[in-house]
């Protein structure tokens, strides 16, 4: 895929702390699974997000970053320290466990299957990527509707858009890095401009917000 918005870098004028044009008014259940995508930018941002999350905080997170496709990934290594839930990097078949911070593989997608595990892919990129915000996206919102967040963070592509409005869609909810705040704008932009969020503000707001949403989810039940 390739862009296929008209949105320019700081184009959009933003408010802090905001909603933008939700499509309808989801019933939203308890979050079972977080998914963040971040390109350009996203080791910061991803540093403060993590770092507030408590140690009981009762669901999984599943995080792309675009990295490139030949190096090994250091993300589990680098995050570690910062953040109070164990952080690993996903593996092809691996149970999605509650409280606990999952990053893609580099050049493999990373899918959420029905059942709650994680499947790994080489299939064609996607907006040039791979590992892909919208497959992840995509793949998580058919398996998890209304129990899923999506979160898109600084970038300079459109990953991650097509997979948000999915989510929306399937009734979860999506929250989005207020470009003004993003060191690269262009895919919080595309986010915001083809799926609407139901929460846009900075990187400090988005991590409160993520850590209060703990407070509100109840242990998560293996059987759903």
């Amino acid at each position: 895929m390739s862009p296929r918005s008209s949105f320019a870098s700081g184009g959009t004028s933003l408010a802090s702390s905001r909603t933008a044009t939700p499509a309808a008014a989801p019933t939203h259940g308890a979050v079972e699974l977080v998914t963040i995508g971040a390109s350009a930018g996203g080791v910061e941002v991803l540093s403060t997000l993590l770092t507030a999350l408590p140690a009981d905080f009762p669901a999984a997170v599943a995080i792309v970053l675009h990295i490139p496709p030949d190096r090994d990934s250091l993300l589990p290594a680098l995050f570690a320290p910062r953040c109070a839930l164990p952080v690993k990097e996903v593996e092809d078949k691996a149970p999605i466990e509650a409280g606990t911070v999952y990053f893609a593989a580099p050049d493999y997608h990373m899918l959420v299957e029905p059942d709650g595990s994680f499947a790994l892919s080489q299939d064609e990129a996607v907006n040039y990527s791979r590992p892909s915000i919208d497959l992840l996206f995509e793949s998580a919102a058919v398996a998890y509707r209304e129990r899923l967040l999506a979160i898109v963070l600084t970038g300079g592509s459109a990953d991650g858009a097509s997979g948000l409005k999915t989510v929306r869609e399937m009734g979860g909810r999506a929250w989005v890095q207020d470009p003004a705040s993003a060191d690269a704008p262009a895919m919080p932009g595309f986010a915001i401009e083809r799926a609407g969020a139901d929460l846009v503000t900075g990187p400090a707001a988005l991590a409160r917000s993520l850590a209060a949403l703990a407070h509100t989810i109840p242990p998560v039940s293996r059987d759903r």
